[in-house]
């Protein structure tokens, strides 16, 4: 058996430094059928360890457990195994994760208002969440690292002490409490998290810190000041993390007693109805590096995967006003701008993330270890000339950071930079370089490569192929200036960064490298490659094997080419085609008034008005629409999981799961959007100005959907970072409807 031990510097696995990154999906909010595709994905991403919540509201909504479909924990966990992945159960019970009543059932804040102390030692508490654990240990039993399972860790609670409970030692005496249920349940992993920002309290726990690019929960509606997430510190704690219940800057344990671990590193963010910023692939990126470079032993992102709300019973799930908290989130959309987003889609912080987890996974051991010792020191987040560095090293070799990037400000640019790689004796002197403003990474220096030295390079270390005497590859725009000791050089494939972006090390017969702009990974000992119907990939060195469906058409340097061409739409030669049409007066208004129902019930009498509401119709047409399935015993399918309480988990995903889907992109201008199909809301959005996504696999490709569009006037109060273009004063339009089809 494996075994996961940590000191106070760094994770441990067998006794060696352990450097793993950890993705956030949380299983409730995804369709089943497709986890293990999203998974894949995940791992081929450079994920080590999944984490989720357990939401409690999701699985005991009328205090009636759940745990089918969408809810399967079981499932998941196994498939997390059988794909090669440890798990992370983040048990709450109180869990936040934008969800109402931060996950509990409202039954349970009932008890709350009748006297019953929540969040506490209160025996009444205790026995609640026995009962609700107990429940969970039924589920993964047997799924432990002690009986051979994925599941090695665990997180109590969340923003304890900092978000509601108790700080000082009546905080820790509940974080202690919990721990002892959990193993008296039989709940038993090696490792146990608790979040430690804010003043929050970890009882016996490893604190996990974490780091946001901005602060959609802050409540102003202006900019916000330079984000210190880009300052490279010593500090770990984010004083932006749940502001709106901010309690003080400090955390509330000794840091030097654990090691730097993340669990909550943004890998985008939810927008709020009041504050919506969109967040890039550069600025996780840029953080990324910049954690790195202040030394973190864990990077953990949350989220690492989008979802979308499960349909409650009762209520809608998701934050609220209405419920007590200080935001509104989309009543379904949980998208996030993860990495990979609602409906499985890449997106830049993918391969932005990708680029370090790849290094990570290869060279992790030897990082971990590192300290970091940082210059200049109390560099302050408004200064956009001061270029942000650090040394991650031992007495004989390291690494120099670098971090010239701070979001939505401009750096400045920094010619001819000198690096100095710091040992115990004389330091490494790198060649002058150019850092534009913008620019972030770091270079090696004393880096051993099999039997190889090499002294220091302008170039960042991405992945090793085939072993110690492999090939390394390297990635960098400026000239690398390899420099080796003793002139033996190590096999070097050197990449631009745009190509180290769409790289991906995959294991099949050996290690090959595959460039491409679409999700690539391994499965079943085959290339799985996500793609337009004509995609090609550049891999190296040459397949063994030719993947099914591809063509090798030569090869460009040391790569070689593949093609793939895919007839659209079952041989068709036709793509699917989508027409959208503005329906007005009364046509919209009754129209409005049935969609309305399905969130105000039969009683709803709200009044429509077009200056407010636009309501579209969009018609999708599919050459070869027999192949999909998708026709009449789609419908019929829908239907019957409707009236099996799952409104929102549609069958008819056959398709999606044998490899293709037909991808629908929205274009709009308002204050958000909803999207129906036969009735019943399948996702809203806040505008933001990004291209909206809608999987149409992911709904049993239908035929039609319903869109309203309400209005966003220019004296709304509301943050955004790019407003549309008004007309008297208003925008309130869906302005274009593109069809993508994808294969894999």
């Amino acid at each position: 058996m494996t075994e996961y031990t940590y000191n106070s510097e760094y994770l441990m696995r067998d006794g060696k430094p352990w450097f793993p990154v950890m993705g956030e999906m949380h299983f409730t909010r995804y369709h089943e059928s497709l986890w293990e595709e999203s998974l894949r994905k995940m791992k081929a991403g450079g994920v080590t360890i999944v984490s989720t919540y357990m939401i409690w509201i999701h699985h005991e909504e009328e205090g009636v457990f759940d745990f089918s479909g969408c809810r399967n924990v079981r499932k998941f966990v196994e498939l997390c195994g059988k794909i090669g992945l440890q798990v992370c159960l983040r048990l709450g019970p109180w869990v936040h994760g934008e969800v109402r009543n931060g996950g509990f059932p409202d039954w349970v804040v009932r008890k709350g208002e009748e006297g019953v102390e929540l969040r506490s030692n209160d025996p009444a508490y205790m026995a609640l969440v026995k009962r609700y654990w107990g429940r969970i240990y039924e589920q993964v039993k047997g799924l432990m690292l002690k009986d051979g399972g994925p599941v090695i860790a665990m997180q109590l609670e969340n923003e304890y002490g900092h978000v509601g409970g108790f700080r000082g030692e009546k905080g820790n005496a509940h974080m202690r409490a919990l721990k002892a249920l959990a193993l008296e349940i039989g709940l038993e992993v090696p490792i146990y998290t608790a979040t430690g920002w804010g003043g929050a309290v970890i009882g016996d726990c490893i604190p996990v810190m974490g780091g946001y690019c901005e602060a959609p929960w802050e409540q102003s509606m202006e900019e916000l000041p330079a984000n210190t997430n880009y300052v490279i510190s010593h500090e770990r704690n984010d004083a932006l993390i749940a502001c709106d219940h901010h309690v003080e800057d400090a955390v509330a344990f000794d840091e030097s007693a654990y090691p730097y671990l993340t669990a909550e590193l943004g890998g985008g963010m939810q927008v709020t109805s009041h504050r919506r910023p969109v967040a890039t692939g550069p600025d996780i990126g840029a953080m990324s590096v910049t954690k790195l470079a202040s030394g973190v032993a864990l990077l953990g992102y949350y989220m690492y995967h989008g979802g979308s709300n499960p349909r409650g019973k009762l209520s809608t799930l998701q934050e609220s006003r209405g419920t007590g908290y200080l935001n509104d989130l989309p009543e379904i959309n949980y998208d996030f701008n993860a990495p990979i987003r609602q409906y499985g889609t890449i997106s830049d912080s993918y391969r932005e993330i990708r680029l370090l987890a790849s290094f990570l996974k290869d060279f992790g051991e030897d990082m971990a270890p590192l300290k970091a010792e940082i210059f200049p020191e109390d560099v302050k987040p408004e200064d956009m000339h001061t270029l942000r560095t650090s040394c991650r090293h031992d007495d004989t070799h390291g690494y120099v950071f670098f971090n010239n990037y701070q979001r939505r400000r401009v750096m400045e640019d920094h010619e001819g930079v000198v690096f100095q790689g710091l040992t115990a004796g004389e330091a490494v002197e790198f060649p002058a370089v150019d850092i534009p403003g913008g620019a972030y990474g770091f270079f090696p220096y004393h880096m051993s490569l099999g039997s190889a030295e090499l002294v220091s390079a302008l170039a960042t270390p991405f992945c090793r192929l085939n072993g110690r005497e492999g090939t390394y590859v390297f990635y960098g725009d400026c000239e690398p200036q390899y420099c080796w000791k003793d002139g033996k050089a190590a096999d070097i494939l050197h990449l631009t960064r745009q190509q180290a972006l769409n790289a991906c090390k995959v294991t099949l017969d050996q290690d090959y490298l595959v460039v491409s702009e679409g999700f690539v990974w391994e499965e079943d000992g085959k290339l799985r490659v996500t793609g337009a119907a004509l995609t090609r990939i550049l891999v190296f060195p040459q397949l063994s094997e030719t993947p099914e469906g591809f063509e090798c058409l030569g090869s460009s340097g040391r790569f070689h080419i593949y093609e793939r061409k895919i007839g659209c739409q079952a041989g068709s030669g036709k793509p699917a085609a989508a027409e959208y049409r503005k329906l007005s007066g009364s046509e919209a208004e009754g129209r409005y008034r049935e969609l309305a129902k399905d969130a105000a019930g039969e009683g709803f009498q709200g009044i429509f008005a077009e200056a407010d509401k636009a309501v579209y119709e969009i018609t999708i047409a599919y050459p070869g629409k027999e192949d999909r399935q998708a026709g009449e015993e789609d419908r019929v399918a829908r239907e019957e999981d409707r009236q099996a309480g799952e409104e929102d988990r549609l069958a008819g995903v056959k398709d999606r799961q044998a490899g293709r889907d037909t991808l629908l992109w929205l274009e709009y201008a308002g204050i958000g959007m909803e999207v129906y199909l036969d009735g019943h809301k399948i996702n809203d959005h806040f505008y933001t100005g990004q291209r909206v996504p809608v999987s149409l696999g992911y709904f049993g490709f239908p035929e039609k959907l319903e869109i309203v569009v309400s209005a966003l006037r220019e004296d709304d109060r509301v943050f955004l970072e790019s407003w549309p273009q008004m007309q008297d004063g208003k925008a309130c339009s869906l302005n274009l409807v593109e069809i993508t089809e994808e294969y894999w």
